[in-house]
C-alpha cells in the first residue's frame, strides 16, 4: 500500500549507528517519497490472543472466538484490535456475551501504539527516512466468572 507522504511529516533520517535522528519539519515534495507502512509490534502471541482485522470475515472472527471458549480448555480469551478494527473487536465481545446470555463477563482495556512508516525516495541518492505516528488500540478480556 503505497501513498505519498504528507509535506509537513515529522520524520526521522538513520543515524550512522542505526539510531534516528530526528528532522524538525521536513519540506518534502510527496512525489519524491512513498510511504510504506510496517506491521505494527504483536503482543506476545498466547492461546487464547485473537488478533481482530478489518480483512477477515466477521462471521469467521467471532466463529473462531467462541470456538476457543466453548473448547472447554480456555475460561478466557483476549480480543486485541488496532485502529479501524476497534469497533469490530467490540462487536466481537459483545456478540459473544450476548449469546453465552450473559454468562460472559468483559474487561477492556485501551492503549496507543506507536507505529513506523518507511519513507522511500523515488530517485537514487537520497537517503530513506521513516515516519512515526500513534494508533488507537483496544484489549477486551472476554472470561467466565470464577465459580464461587
Amino acid at each position: 500500500m503505497a501513498e505519498p507522504c504528507s509535506p509537513a511529516a515529522k520524520c526521522v533520517s538513520p543515524g550512522a549507528a542505526g539510531a534516528g535522528v530526528e528532522m524538525e519539519a521536513v519540506e518534502m515534495d510527496p512525489v519524491e517519497f512513498t510511504l510504506r507502512k510496517r506491521l505494527p509490534r504483536k503482543l506476545p502471541k498466547r492461546r487464547h490472543d485473537v488478533y481482530v482485522n478489518m480483512k477477515t470475515d466477521f462471521r469467521a472472527q467471532l466463529a473462531r472466538c467462541q470456538k476457543l471458549l466453548d473448547g472447554g480448555a480456555q475460561r478466557e480469551i483476549c480480543v486485541h484490535g488496532l485502529g479501524l478494527a476497534i469497533n469490530r473487536a467490540i462487536n466481537i465481545a459483545l456478540q459473544l456475551q450476548s449469546g453465552s446470555q450473559g454468562a460472559l463477563l468483559l474487561a477492556a482495556n485501551t492503549s496507543t501504539v506507536e507505529l513506523v512508516d518507511d519513507l522511500e525516495p523515488e530517485e537514487a541518492g537520497t537517503e530513506p527516512l521513516t515516519h512515526t505516528r500513534n494508533n488507537s488500540a483496544i484489549h477486551i478480556k472476554v472470561y467466565y466468572p470464577d465459580p464461587q
